[in-house]
């Protein structure tokens, strides 16, 4: 049986599959010419990431395919509901990549919180000849410790989050509509352990009483952060999306930002991807990365090997 691996898998991905009996095509075929290559090659497993889209042209013309894997959490590329409707098998990694998310979202934190993502632009410019002017505009930095940060969605990245967050001695709190408390196990390095609870709350108080609001939720409809939620949080607080783009509406989010209602946004995926609105990425206050929150070598071979276990538990 073959598989496509049309986004990429980690080398230990493929060497499970491999390793099962499964020939691994790591080719990157254009959206366009899915079709034809997938019934040409007779594929039988199509794993794609982000870039590729699994639309019902694909689903109901590609007869060889059994199962569509995602690698990663979000599965808005993927018409889930109507390929289990045609008989096929959808899988995804959704606790694969938790932990390099989590990260991410700190280091926006952290370079929101010192500003290093607008003195990273500016010393390389300015750094020899104002080097003494860029230190006084950027002295002003605070510390996290002590801080409070609003998780919007507390699930699996949620909870990730939530932990690197009371290890560095910061108050949670957390608002999700499907979960009222999340247990949490703190794992330290000499075997220790420390537990938590966290009973979620209200989204207006997460909003009026947190520092910092971290997103993390599936794409939908509205926006999750409008201008109302905007104009509800502290000023001065800071706003991270390390989730889905068009959570955020980012026309209000830039106007909060211009008008000094919050400090800083750190913003790993966009409304509009691959092309974000160039005033979100020329605005001197926003921390920016290519939505690469999963994009770790240790997340990436959790998820080859979560997928390739998958398939084989499916097929095998």
């Amino acid at each position: 049986m073959k598989v496509l691996a049309n986004d990429g898998i980690s080398q230990s991905g493929k060497e499970a599959l491999e390793k099962a009996g499964f020939e691994v095509n790591t080719t990157t075929v254009a959206q366009n010419q899915l079709v034809n290559y997938i019934n040409t090659n007779e594929i039988t497993v199509l794993l794609v990431r982000s870039a590729t889209k699994v639309r019902t042209d694909i689903i109901d013309n590609c007869s060889s395919l059994k199962i569509i894997g995602r690698g990663g959490v979000g599965m808005d590329n993927i018409d889930v509901e109507y390929a289990k409707s045609k008989g096929l098998h959808v899988i995804n990694t959704p606790a694969a990549s938790s932990s390099s998310v989590a990260e991410l979202v700190f280091a926006h934190l952290y370079g929101g919180v010192r500003s290093l993502y607008d003195a990273n632009r500016n010393m390389p410019l300015e750094g020899d000849s104002k080097f003494k002017a860029l230190k006084k505009a950027y002295a002003g930095g605070i510390e996290l410790r002590g801080k409070t940060l609003g998780i919007i969605g507390i699930g699996r990245i949620g909870q990730a989050v939530a932990k690197i967050a009371i290890g560095i001695g910061m108050k949670v709190i957390a608002f999700d509509p499907f979960i009222e408390e999340v247990d949490l196990q703190l794992d330290f390095f000499d075997g220790q352990t420390a537990d938590f609870k966290i009973k979620t709350i209200a989204k207006e108080e997460v909003l009026k009483n947190a520092d910092f609001i971290t997103l993390h939720v599936p794409a939908q409809k509205d926006y999750v952060i409008g201008k109302k939620e905007l104009e509800l949080m502290k000023s001065g607080s800071g706003i991270i999306n390390a989730a889905r783009g068009g959570v955020i509406d980012e026309v209000a989010l830039i106007d909060a930002l211009n008008e000094d209602k919050i400090s800083f946004a750190g913003l790993d995926t966009f409304e509009e991807e691959p092309t974000p609105a160039i005033q979100v990425l020329m605005n001197q206050k926003v921390s920016l990365s290519p939505h690469i929150g999963a994009a770790t070598k240790e997340a990436q071979d959790r998820i080859g090997l979560e997928l390739a276990s998958q398939i084989v538990e499916i097929l095998k």
